[in-house]
């Protein structure tokens, strides 16, 4: 089994003309990637290193010094998030010297907090994800049901006992992202949150439900909520609002990053395969690897999600074009269709799609049904 896989995201065509923010969830690969990709080309400052951290964190200015010394034009900065004051400088490196820079980060937090430098229009952003089934399936076989349990964290993906890793990253998150930030004062109430949010992932989000679970105020669910997103640890699919009938509902969905660090935090042991959690956990899985296609491919897609005050439903919408339904059923009916037929004088779509595990790829009622491979494979390819 190969310990690396060849990542989607093009680095040096990201940097090629200007700095660039690059910022992903702990352990997605993307020190690993700027190691292989750029370990010649560029100068790389690692902030979690202390024979960076302790004199910048004194005195920034000392990043000139250090650059000069390299004479190289191309700077990695590590975990910029840990040192925010030091991106004042950057900005001043690039008006002055027209160096490039890539700043790495696992959560703006503390960015947002401090009101950093973001760079303006002198910095492009980008994000880095687990590893998709595409990446995967170019260098061995993709494993459908291990994405679907442990994730594809690449250290977890590849790890001889994923749950240990699984374990271990939840805690390096507690401990390093949220503890030793003191992003939260009680870091038991959060832990319990944690918990909830990975039962409740894929759900409209709650916040009075949650919080009377947890024994807090909405508000503070919020707040924790909000730590999810700067951290990077989850993220929300609003709702699809432009059809022209139905009444919609206005709550978003909340989804965490990762399916296994989903079941880590929930403590699933097991996942049926007749279960609704297998169809959240197939559901998760697909959307990701829209976000992360999205992403690398630079599209500006607006991605959101429809659900009529009626219950009527569509897991995704891509801009106004595109209406996927997502079913984890080996063999699709009419009944499978329900929500792409209601939604289908919503807006003039380019195609309507159900993607399933059945292996019969076929036009349904007017509907694309796909395998979930065929729609895969279709995506990279640029097919949408």
């Amino acid at each position: 089994m190969p310990t690396e896989f060849k990542r989607s995201l093009d680095l040096a065509k990201l940097i090629e003309k200007k700095s660039c923010f690059l910022f992903g969830p702990r352990s997605t690969g993307k020190t690993t990637l700027i190691q292989r990709e750029l370990a010649d080309a560029a100068f790389n400052i690692n902030l979690l290193k202390s024979q960076y951290y302790l004199p910048l964190s004194q005195d920034p200015g000392l990043i000139a010094a250090l650059i000069e010394a390299q004479e190289k034009t191309l700077i990695v900065i590590d975990e910029v998030q840990k040192l925010p004051e030091i991106l004042d400088e950057v900005h001043n490196l690039i008006e002055e010297k027209s160096y490039r820079f890539l700043l790495t980060g696992s959560s703006a937090r503390k960015l947002k907090r401090h009101h950093a430098n973001m760079l303006g229009g002198r910095a492009s952003q980008a994000f880095m994800f687990p590893l998709t089934s595409h990446e995967i399936s170019r260098q061995q076989p993709f494993d459908l049901e291990r994405m679907l349990r442990y994730g594809s964290l690449p250290r977890v993906y590849l790890a001889d006992d994923p749950d240990e890793e699984l374990f271990a990253y939840v805690d390096l998150y507690l401990k390093e992202e949220i503890q030793a930030e003191a992003l939260v004062r009680n870091l038991p109430s959060f832990t319990r949150f944690l918990k909830l949010a990975a039962l409740a992932s894929s759900e409209q989000i709650n916040y009075a439900n949650i919080a009377n679970d947890v024994g807090l105020s909405a508000k503070t669910v919020r707040d924790y909520y909000e730590i999810l997103d700067d951290t990077l640890l989850g993220f929300q699919l609003p709702v699809w609002r432009s059809g022209r009938k139905r009444k919609i509902a206005v709550t978003a969905k909340y989804y965490l990053f990762d399916c296994g660090v989903i079941h880590a935090l929930a403590g699933t042991k097991s996942i049926d395969r007749n279960s609704d959690l297998y169809g959240r956990s197939f559901e998760h899985f697909l959307i990701q690897e829209v976000r992360a296609y999205q992403s690398y491919a630079r599209r500006r897609w607006d991605l959101t999600y429809w659900r009529t005050s009626q219950g009527e439903e569509v897991d995704l919408i891509v801009d106004d074009s595109h209406a996927i339904e997502i079913t984890s059923t080996q063999k699709v009916g009419i009944k499978d269709l329900r929500g792409l037929l209601k939604i289908r004088d919503e807006a003039d779509w380019k195609e309507l799609i159900l993607v399933s595990q059945d292996p019969l790829d076929r036009i349904l009622e007017g509907v694309t049904c796909l395998h979930w491979q065929t729609f895969v494979q279709r995506l990279w390819a640029h097919h949408y």
